[in-house]
């Protein structure tokens, strides 16, 4: 049983790289230092909604973190945060949107994306930001990013991943969030948890034959006078390390940049 007002994480990883799941692994130690928890290392999953299914029956957390290998979170109140915010919510992410259109989050464009995530790619470290109000949680989430999504378990347990249609290792994050939004659950996006993800993602045919299956499976839910995705959707800010990066990771500097993309994107709308 969690000690008062310690709830009990459980954090799932599914990995087949053991330096990554180490570091992972050592970050969120770090991070729940302060907390009871458990990590569950999945290292066989069939697919990612196999694994963290699997995973989800052993797990013993009133809070339960699905996590990708590959992420790196900087903030030392996470795991307050994230229990304070999950009695306000069912389910929290990073990134995501306020209207799902398509098989990607975020197909919706401006102004339904929220939230913020740093990257690297080839080297170079960035924040990506995307509307970020109400700060610090963006509620009326329909869909979520799965480089980590957090949940209460009872609500991860009534949801479950589809691992019958999702078989693979594409779009089981989107169809679980969804899928909860549909089921009437409250989500998130936290805007304030500086964290990195070194993947973009891949976006190949098994990628294309997952988002018709869950265009398929969720075809009665989505808009059908969907607008064509908008590319100019949010800021993009380079870093030289992660000291500067998390120094820029402030409301006051995060909602003005925002307000001047706004109008740098009004601009550009303006003059096409």
């Amino acid at each position: 049983m969690s000690p008062p007002g310690k709830p009990f994480f459980s954090v799932v990883i599914c990995s087949i790289d053991a330096l990554k799941f180490a570091h992972v692994s050592g970050c969120y130690e770090r991070l729940l230092a302060d907390f009871p928890r458990e990590i569950i290392g999945i290292h066989d999953a069939r697919s990612l909604a196999e694994g963290y299914n699997r995973a989800l029956r052993r797990a013993r957390g009133d809070i339960v973190i699905f996590s990708h290998d590959d992420i790196l979170i900087l903030d030392p109140d996470f795991g307050q945060k994230i229990a304070h915010r999950l009695q306000d919510f069912d389910i929290l992410g990073f990134a995501g949107a306020r209207r799902v259109i398509a098989k990607n989050w975020w197909h919706a464009g401006f102004p339904w994306l929220s939230g913020v995530i740093a990257h690297i790619h080839k080297g170079v470290l960035y924040l990506n930001a995307w509307n970020p109000e109400p700060w610090p949680v963006v509620d009326s989430i329909q869909g979520i990013d799965g480089l980590c999504i957090m949940a209460r378990r009872e609500v991860a347990e009534e949801i479950g991943f589809d691992e019958a249609t999702f078989d693979g290792f594409h779009l089981y994050d989107l169809d679980f969030s969804f899928s909860a939004w549909r089921a009437n659950k409250k989500l998130g996006v936290c805007c304030d948890i500086p964290v990195i993800h070194a993947s973009m993602g891949s976006y190949d045919e098994k990628h294309a034959r997952y988002g018709r299956l869950f265009i398929e499976k969720h075809r009665d839910a989505l808009p059908a006078d969907a607008a064509k995705v908008d590319k100019i959707t949010g800021i993009s800010m380079n870093f030289s390390c992660y000291r500067a990066l998390c120094m820029a990771w402030q409301e006051d500097i995060i909602r003005r940049s925002w307000i001047a993309f706004q109008r740098q994107r009004c601009s550009l709308v303006d003059a096409a």
